[in-house]
């Protein structure tokens, strides 16, 4: 039977839904804005117009549905926590968006779902033990072993972008100094930028710019820095087989040839190899990888 599978994918500005196949092939894809200024009932409302266009499409066949969103549910209160879509935060987000489509979800963490399709059928593909890493808005990632999801107990696998490189940076919006996503993620950037240099600028727009001052040059070098020792961390930590990287600031190019060669500076080997891909889906992985987690919950 060719079962049908539905991704929804919550971010901070779209809402995207896609359909798939038993094989992975892409039958239909559709976004709507966020609105989360609106306030979560909206959001919810903006879930539905999207879950159901998706079902239009497919004739209202059956299916499978999963759900990618910023953050994770906690296991001890069942409430939405961490989300950078902060009107969700403490709401049984599952529960809600399961009354208001009639049927049930399969929920899982954004940056999770990113690297489940890249490990599947992106670029992690034929490799075991993939780390997929957000850099964007924040910083988050996820583990993939066997093209199998690793959670863990806490649902805390892979939350890489809040682990502490510097105990007295940054205050991150976790409550913690100086994580990783304080350096190296979109907003850490510009905020970064922002108090030094007193300029506001996308951390896009100044990752691109081909000449810099010298206190613009001290704050690239420093990005580069931190990012070789966050991505370092991973690799000696769990010694993935790759490393593919997603998010806005993953388009950077200089992240794979200067931000590789300070990777491998702290890594702790002779002879670091570990391959660091940009991501071949795009900003669909996330869709991509919600769906897979879907049809992975109906085997």
């Amino acid at each position: 039977m060719n079962k049908l599978h539905i991704g929804i994918d919550l971010g901070g500005t779209k809402i995207e839904s896609v359909v798939l196949d038993s094989k992975l092939n892409i039958l239909f894809r559709e976004r709507v804005p966020t609105e989360s200024n609106n306030g979560s009932i909206h959001v919810i409302n903006q879930i539905e117009k999207i879950y159901l266009k998706a079902v239009v499409n497919i004739k209202n066949k059956t299916h499978t549905l999963g759900i990618g969103t910023p953050g994770s549910i906690s296991k001890n209160t069942g409430l939405l926590r961490n989300s950078t879509i902060h009107c969700q935060n403490g709401l049984p987000i599952d529960k809600l968006i399961e009354k208001k489509l009639k049927r049930s979800i399969i929920i899982e963490n954004d940056a999770n779902c990113f690297a489940l399709a890249e490990a599947n059928i992106g670029a992690g593909k034929n490799f075991p033990l993939v780390f997929g890493v957000i850099m964007g808005t924040g910083c988050g990632g996820g583990i993939v072993y066997n093209n199998k999801l690793r959670i863990g107990p806490q649902r805390l696998s892979g939350e890489w972008g809040h682990s502490v490189i510097n105990p007295n940076g940054p205050k991150c919006f976790c409550k913690k100094k100086g994580c990783v996503s304080t350096y190296i993620s979109g907003n850490g950037l510009e905020e970064n930028i922002k108090k030094r240099l007193n300029k506001s600028i996308s951390a896009e727009s100044f990752l691109k710019q081909s000449i810099y001052n010298k206190e613009e040059k001290e704050i690239l070098n420093e990005f580069y820095e931190f990012y070789g020792l966050s991505l370092a961390n991973i690799i000696n930590t769990i010694d993935p087989d790759v490393i593919v990287l997603g998010g806005g600031l993953s388009n950077h190019n200089e992240l794979y040839e200067k931000g590789l060669k300070k990777v491998y500076k702290n890594v702790f080997c002779d002879e670091p190899d570990t391959p660091i891909f940009k991501n071949t889906l795009g900003d669909s992985a996330g869709v991509i990888g919600a769906a897979i987690i879907g049809k992975m919950n109906y085997l």
